[in-house]
């Protein structure tokens, strides 16, 4: 049995013994509670044996917690191979995979399937909404993918998926295809971003196959549905599971297709250790299972691309004709056509083009509303020097300054956004002037000033405080943060991209394609340039604007990809961080080398995205490449150590990495260290 136990140094099988009472109830995959150290604790049976690994006396099994096995063979494989890969723990991977039990729930499963056999549906093909059936018929080998998948082949693919108006979304198109393999006999899983895809996505399944044809899984759910949903899908009784981070794990019976939309999305990172990736799950199951996998979006990620590039995973995607047909005209204000027709619009925050577009969208004649993308939140989240546009900075914590709301910014009322201290004197640390100017302006600010560009049109603001699901068809203003962006009726008029130099100045290795993504998922929401639509977007001509006025996520990706072998960075490469008080760092560190050089093991990895490109030397023992221990960011108790290491390397080097821990652990001389591979925003 394993512990379910986050100590590093416990993390694997302990053998009991079964005593008679618990012979039958005692099956692998069971929630078991054992004696261990002196207490109670609970754990997971992986394997029934006949004879003991040690001649020490074995304890017998304190009780069996679970009337249905929650843990299958498939999904505690697939849990160790994502605990191996990210040096974790797999009890904190079970603990992520399988939600806690309720009892009632078990007992209304178990009345479910005493009731009567499962219903089968007849084979059919894709007979959901035609609009979203022609989407795949579109995409150059989308045919062949799908009728794959339904014969149970285990094609791989990635997709880019064309602009999302008019009576179809992504979420009806993958309602289409779940819809095809499940009436052929295959399991399904659909795994989204967040809720508000979730509901969608929902809300096509339920059309369908019906309220209990599909269970949904969110991260947001309590424990009651979320073991409900867990239990049916393990029998059987639903095929189908759409979710979100958390249904990664589902145990799809006959898994036979798994689809991840826009797997580049922030929310698809586990936050809590051992800190995987929906994408690396989505990956190993597939590989374990033989099913069929999807990896689509309205962009394409660095990670995705290398796999693309390197045959493991087939391209399946719009020529570039079926793309520029789908979407809306995309125009970029910085332009040598935009710049010299406005000189004026690399400092203008809405430059001419964006004035036009707008106009043209409101009034012109097919008139509709108006998407208007802005970076931040608030009213002016941010204020510089008026003189020599430094930040302004609190004098209490060094956070920046801002206006709360219009009475605040009238009255020059600043407040620091980090610790609240009002400040009513301000003098600029670097120059000494008491004047000021928006660095940024907000969602709020924004919907203000349009208000008052284009009066007798509603305005409405969407953030992540108040989020609006979906607006109608008429013409309107919609001022939205990145990611809040709520649905038009029939396709938004045109859409606004501001603010695109504050987004891309970010720092961030993924910043660049990140912006990316959210511009296309922007642009995705307007009516094609046939009915008129329109995006604009107002940034100096980056490689990402080139990308997105030719609706070439795939080249962008590609392009970033070749940078990042040249430079050793993931993911053409492998990067551990190690965070912790310095003396544990220091510590951790030598315990990893001495692991290393013990095992003298480099080998190619067994990860499915292996870097071809890259070749072992065999019983390479060199000090590995650590950039530190520096002071943390924000709290210099603490230090942070990273360690960049070729995907050749991967297999001998997260295994010191976590021979290291256990041996770290074991010790208890020092506080624990936090240890994260391939952390997203890190570099």
């Amino acid at each position: 049995m394993l512990l379910d136990s986050p100590v590093p140094h416990l993390d694997r099988e302990f053998d009991y013994l079964v005593p008679p009472a618990l012979d039958e109830r005692a099956v692998p995959g069971s929630r078991v509670s054992v004696r261990f150290g002196g207490r109670e604790t609970t754990g997971w049976l992986v394997e029934r044996v006949a004879a003991p690994a040690t001649h020490a006396r074995l304890t017998e099994l304190a009780g069996v917690l679970t009337a249905v096995p929650p843990l299958t063979a498939h999904v505690l494989a697939v849990a160790r191979a994502v605990a191996a890969r990210q040096a974790g723990v797999v009890s904190d991977v079970l603990r992520s995979a399988v939600p806690p039990r309720v009892v009632s729930v078990e007992k209304e499963v178990l009345a479910e399937l005493a009731s009567g056999p499962e219903v089968d549906h007849p084979v059919q093909g894709i007979v959901a909404d035609p609009h979203a059936r022609l989407v795949w018929e579109e995409l150059t080998g989308g045919t062949a993918f799908v009728a794959s998948a339904v014969a149970g082949d285990p094609v791989r693919a990635a997709a880019v998926v064309p602009s999302r108006v008019g009576d179809w979304d992504e979420s009806s198109a993958l309602a289409a295809l779940a819809t095809a393999v499940s009436r052929a006999g295959g399991g399904v899983l659909l795994l989204v971003p967040d809720h508000r895809d979730l509901d969608r996505l929902s809300a096509a399944l339920a059309r369908e196959l019906g309220e209990d044809g599909f269970v949904r899984v969110g991260s947001e759910d309590g424990n009651t549905p979320r073991y409900r949903a867990h239990l049916r899908a393990l029998t059987g009784l639903a095929r189908v599971v759409a979710g979100t981070r958390a249904a990664a794990w589902a145990p799809v019976q006959d898994l036979r297709l798994v689809v991840v939309w826009d797997d580049g999305d922030d929310a698809h990172a586990e936050p809590r250790a051992p800190y995987f990736h929906v994408r690396e799950v989505a990956l190993e199951r597939a590989r374990q299972s033989g099913s069929a996998l999807l990896f689509a979006g309205p962009s394409r990620s660095v990670p995705v691309q290398r796999l693309v590039e390197h045959g493991w995973l087939l391209e399946v995607s719009a020529d570039r004709a079926s793309q520029r047909a789908a979407s809306p005209r995309i125009v970029a204000s910085a332009d040598s056509w935009e710049s010299a027709r406005d000189p004026f619009a690399r400092r203008a925050r809405l430059p001419h083009a964006a004035w036009a577009a707008a106009r043209e969208a409101l009034s012109g004649p097919t008139p509709g509303p108006v998407l208007v993308q802005v970076a931040r939140a608030g009213f002016i989240p941010a204020v510089v020097c008026g003189r020599c546009r430094t930040p302004a900075r609190c004098r209490v914590c060094a956070g920046p300054l801002a206006f709360r709301d219009r009475r605040s910014a009238e009255r020059g009322e600043l407040a620091c956004r980090w610790c609240g201290t009002r400040e009513r004197d301000f003098h600029c640390a670097e120059c000494g002037f008491t004047g000021l100017r928006a660095g940024v302006r907000g969602v709020d600010r924004t919907a203000e000033e349009l208000g008052r560009a284009f009066p007798q049109v509603p305005v409405h603001s969407s953030s992540a405080d108040h989020r609006l699901g979906e607006v109608g068809e008429g013409p309107a203003l919609v001022v939205a943060t990145v990611g809040a962006e709520p649905h038009a009726r029939g396709g938004y008029a045109a859409a606004l991209l501001l603010d695109g130099d504050a987004q891309l100045q970010r720092e961030g290795l993924d910043v660049p394609v990140r912006v990316l993504t959210r511009w296309l998922a922007a642009a995705s929401l307007v009516r094609p340039a046939a009915e008129g639509g329109t995006v604009v977007v107002t940034a100096e001509h980056d490689a990402a604007v080139g990308a997105l006025v030719r609706r070439d996520p795939q080249g962008f990706a590609g392009h970033l990809l070749a940078e990042r072998r040249e430079l050793h960075l993931p993911p053409a490469g492998r990067l551990a961080e190690v965070t912790g008080e310095a003396g544990a760092v220091v510590e951790y560190l030598a315990l990893v080398e001495a692991a290393r050089r013990e095992r003298r093991r480099v080998g190619p990895d067994a990860d499915p995205s292996l870097d071809l490109d890259v070749e072992a030397r065999p019983g390479d023992a060199t000090p590995l490449p650590w950039i530190g221990p520096v002071p943390d960011v924000g709290d210099e108790s603490r230090s942070r150590a990273l360690l960049l290491f070729p995907w050749a390397a991967s297999a001998a080097t997260v295994d010191a990495l976590r021979v290291a821990r256990s041996a770290a652990s074991a010790r208890r001389e020092r506080s624990a260290v936090r240890v994260r591979l391939d952390p997203p925003g890190v570099l």
